[in-house]
């Protein structure tokens, strides 16, 4: 099986007819593509809600949209997953009363418990992998449709956020070859126990990536609705321009500071066998992408600039804080325990500063900083809040003497003082932490030092 590719196709590529005869074209011209993976149906014209969001809402009873804010019960859910893909079948001209059928039965079965929104929320890719699988047929494709519960892609009963198991890729190489085009829907897979739980949120790109390395592919494509990974975010700076190459690291670094092209975690596999991602747009097939592989010759100091925006602070002093064993952890440990994600930690030796997201302190924040007081007894305590932390990242950065001084020099010039500089043991990243107000003007101002050429 080695030698064929692996597609994976995100929700906007498969949202309509339309879309998914683009798919269908994608896959025909390249007979290596073997194996595509399909998320559910995405937003289009026809309704703003993702499928996947509104099979969440059928099976919280209408809870889902609630807690947003939204006035949408699960019957009108119901209404709109069941008439998306009725829609689906009629545009593309295929028999699928029987899928309707099965669809209809399973959104008004009865299941309790936390297996009840696994098994709903599966349903987005299990009926599109359905459907194209009909349709790729129809068209005088030889398809086969593989469904994770046929073909051992076996995950932990962890629900909401499941993981792969090892035993999967050994299932994964006896249940596919290349005789046909495998349609595997992603997101989800079977537990031990024979119950459907889904992977995290993007879990498509999981599915993808352990797809290609079970069947140790030459190549796995993801098919979104962007020309690749840009330099920086192209609605701040139409100039930008789309990275040709990229290593595992810089998009790793990238996606964790607000690249959400890819799901980081389904690199993993493919690195580990070395086979390289090329992020490519089904809108325009015509255009190369962006390829992620394992190392790569750098003629440029940075690559893409990370932003991530409403950013706080949380700032302590207490002396000897340099010499305490244990004082980070602890402190780290107090984070945890209220359900705060930590991005980075910079200390000297008497303070310590740890950011996060400011969302994540609402209705936290009082209670968190009366702890701290509390066990560790701080001298001085603060949060800084709407910050927002600029990346810079490229592997040519190590070499590079001065760039740091350069990035801070050209917010010096627009006269944007940093609050916060931290670099990466790596050195292929630093971030600058700034006010919110000054973002897009520190954004730009990095790019025309760093990127533009």
């Amino acid at each position: 099986m080695s030698g064929m590719i692996v597609s994976k196709f995100g929700g906007s590529s498969v949202a309509n007819a339309g879309q998914i005869e683009k798919v269908r074209r994608i896959v025909a011209e390249d007979e290596k593509r073997r194996y595509v993976v399909v998320s559910a149906p995405g937003k289009d014209a026809s309704d703003s809600e993702k499928v996947t969001d509104h099979l969440f809402n059928i099976a919280t009873d209408g809870d889902h949209f609630k807690a947003k804010g939204k006035s949408i019960d699960a019957k009108q859910s119901y209404d709109r997953v069941v008439g998306k893909f009725r829609t689906l079948i009629t545009d593309l001209g295929i028999d699928g009363e029987d899928i309707i059928d099965d669809l209809e039965s399973e959104l008004t079965s009865n299941i309790s418990d936390k297996k009840r929104i696994d098994f709903f929320a599966s349903r987005g890719e299990h009926y599109n992998a359905k459907i194209i699988a009909r349709y790729f047929k129809a068209k005088g494709m030889i398809a086969k449709l593989m469904l994770p519960e046929d073909i051992g892609f076996l995950v932990s009963d962890r629900f909401g956020n499941a993981k792969v198991l090892p035993a999967t890729h050994a299932n994964l190489g006896l249940s596919l070859s290349d005789d046909a085009i495998n349609i595997i829907p992603g997101y989800y897979g079977i537990t031990l126990k024979g119950d459907l739980a889904v992977l995290s949120r993007g879990g498509s790109d999981l599915t993808g990536g352990e797809v290609a390395y079970a069947v140790e592919a030459s190549l796995y494509e993801n098919w979104t609705d962007t020309d690749g990974v840009y330099q920086v975010d192209p609605r701040i700076i139409p100039e930008a321009q789309v990275i040709p190459v990229l290593t595992y690291k810089e998009i790793r670094l990238l996606s964790s500071r607000g690249f959400n092209v890819f799901h980081f975690d389904a690199m993993i596999s493919c690195k580990n066998r070395n086979i390289p991602i090329n992020i490519r747009n089904t809108n325009n097939p015509q255009a190369p992408g962006t390829m992620i592989v394992t190392t790569r010759e750098s003629d440029e100091t940075a690559v893409g600039i990370g932003r991530m925006d409403d950013i706080a602070c949380v700032y302590i002093e207490k002396d000897m804080i340099g010499e305490t064993i244990g004082f980070t952890k602890e402190l780290l440990d107090i984070f945890r325990d209220y359900g705060i994600n930590t991005h980075h930690y910079p200390s000297d030796k008497d303070d310590i500063a740890v950011i996060v997201d400011q969302k994540d302190l609402q209705g936290k924040a009082a209670d968190l900083t009366n702890t701290i007081r509390k066990r560790l007894n701080p001298n001085f305590l603060d949060i800084n809040y709407d910050l927002c932390l600029l990346s810079p990242v490229g592997i040519g950065m190590k070499n590079t003497p001065g760039v740091l001084a350069r990035a801070a020099t050209a917010l010096y010039k627009e006269n944007i003082n940093i609050e916060i500089v931290d670099q990466g043991p790596s050195q292929l990243s630093f971030h600058f932490g700034i006010h919110q107000r000054y973002a897009d003007t520190g954004l730009k101002a990095l790019y025309t030092t760093l990127l533009k050429q």
